[in-house]
Parts: structure tokens; C-alpha cells; sequence
């Protein structure tokens, strides 16, 4: 595939994590990064960490909640480049909740920012990817809720299988317009949330995993970087599996 130099990449939730992986693969690739993520210092250090000069990598603080700081974040991209090509709409969380024990306020939270962080991400960076007649807007998803199911996640599965409802209407929305709209959808990565589960959670984990090795942040980076290059051209409203096979054995 052709690199990404010149192109002009925002990716939600960027300061750690699987948000961080995606980052750091779109400029090794050559695309020119913005580094959004509610806690402002974090992204700060990320993007120092893609670029020490800065010159290809802009921090920008941005809960994706607030409609009006996807919109300073989309003007500061064009402020410093005068485009956008790509949209990684990664931010999110991934509380566990007993079903019994989900409140409306832990729904309202956990709804806000994966499902309505990524429509809004998506709608202000529409107008100049319309502009240019060229777009890749990809959504990290989940296995969980799209795909499976788990105890404890029925909030987050209900958020990540809402994201892909989304994902397929925008996609034939804006087709026309140059641009696609695809979702990744990780299973078990190692990042600094997973490793607060211990080891006995890993090790079951493992278990599960056909390849028998869990996913690294760097693993879904790659994911992003097909379905946001210029030949994925023909690939729209789908989803791309990210789970060492975890899906695909019938009994374990």
C-alpha cells in the first residue's frame, strides 16, 4: 500500500492504549496526526512520543461528549494542515456492570461517549472530508456486543453493537461524497486497562484465544491503517475482526 504522507489523521481517545496504537501506526505510515483525548496531558506526551519536533503530531484536549470540542478539534486539524483524510473514532469506555445493577446514569455516560463521541467525531470532520471528496472514518467497535457477549457488559456490548447500526446507515449516507465509514472490532489487547484485571483474568483469557497470545494496541493500529488507506476504496459500512481467532470455536 501506498504510505500516508501528506494525509491529515484525527484519532479519538489517542493518549494510551489501543487509541495510542492507532496513532503511532498512522505516522510510522506518514500521515500527520492528531492526537485528541479528554485528558490533555496525556495527549500532550503522546503526541511528543509520535513526534518530538511536533511538526506532524498536534495534541488536542477534546471530550467527545461536547459537541463544541469536536468542533475545535476538527478547526484545529485544519488550522495546522487544512485537511482531514482519515478519522479513527476510538475514544470510550468499558465499565463492568452487573446488568441488575445498571443505573441510567451509568447508561447516559457509557452511551455519550461511545456512541454519541463517535457520531459527533464523524459529523465534524464530514464537511472538509466532503470538501476534498475523499475520507476514511473508522470505528473501533468490539467482539463484545457486536459478535459475543459477556456478564457484566451488557452497557458496553449494547454501545459497541449501536456504534455498527451507525456505521452502516453514514456509510451509504456519504458514499458518493469519496468517503467510507468501517469499525474494527478488537477482542482481548494489552493495554494498561487489561493489565488491571490480573493474571488469573489474563491467563483465562489466553485460554480462549486460538493463537494463543493476546492482542497489542499496535495489532488494531495496523487494522485501521488498511481500511484508511486510498485501496480500500470499494470497502464500506463493514467490520474487521481483531481477536486471534477468539470468535471462532464452537465450544471451549
Amino acid at each position: 500500500m501506498q504510505r500516508l504522507d501528506g494525509q491529515v489523521a484525527v484519532v479519538t481517545g489517542a493518549a494510551r492504549g489501543i487509541g495510542a496504537g492507532i496513532a503511532t501506526v498512522l505516522r510510522a505510515e506518514g500521515a500527520d496526526v492528531v492526537v485528541a483525548d479528554v485528558d490533555g496531558e496525556a495527549a500532550q506526551a503522546a503526541a511528543v512520543a509520535l513526534d518530538r519536533s511536533e511538526e506532524h503530531a498536534l495534541a488536542v484536549a477534546t471530550d467527545v461528549t461536547v459537541r463544541s470540542d469536536l468542533d475545535t478539534l476538527a478547526a484545529s486539524a485544519l488550522d495546522r494542515w487544512g485537511r482531514i483524510d482519515i478519522l479513527a473514532a476510538n475514544a470510550g469506555i468499558y465499565p463492568h456492570i452487573p446488568f441488575a445493577a445498571l443505573d441510567p446514569t451509568q447508561w447516559d455516560e457509557l452511551m455519550a461517549i461511545n456512541v454519541k463521541g463517535a457520531v459527533f467525531a464523524a459529523q465534524a470532520c464530514l464537511e472538509p472530508m466532503q470538501r476534498g471528496g475523499y475520507g476514511r472514518v473508522v470505528l473501533t467497535s468490539s467482539i463484545t456486543g457486536s459478535v459475543v457477549g459477556q456478564p457484566g457488559y451488557t452497557a458496553y456490548g449494547s454501545s459497541k453493537a449501536a456504534m455498527l447500526g451507525f456505521m452502516r446507515s453514514a456509510a451509504v449516507e456519504v458514499a458518493g461524497s469519496g468517503i467510507t465509514v468501517n469499525a474494527v472490532l478488537p477482542g482481548n489487547i494489552r493495554t494498561p486497562g487489561f493489565g488491571e484485571l490480573g493474571t488469573e483474568h489474563e491467563q483465562a483469557m489466553l485460554n480462549a484465544i486460538p493463537v494463543g497470545m493476546l492482542g497489542e494496541p499496535e495489532d488494531v493500529g495496523w487494522a485501521v491503517r488498511f481500511l484508511a488507506s486510498p485501496e480500500a476504496r470499494y470497502i464500506t459500512g463493514q467490520t474487521l475482526v481483531i481477536d486471534g481467532g477468539q470468535v471462532l470455536p464452537e465450544s471451549s
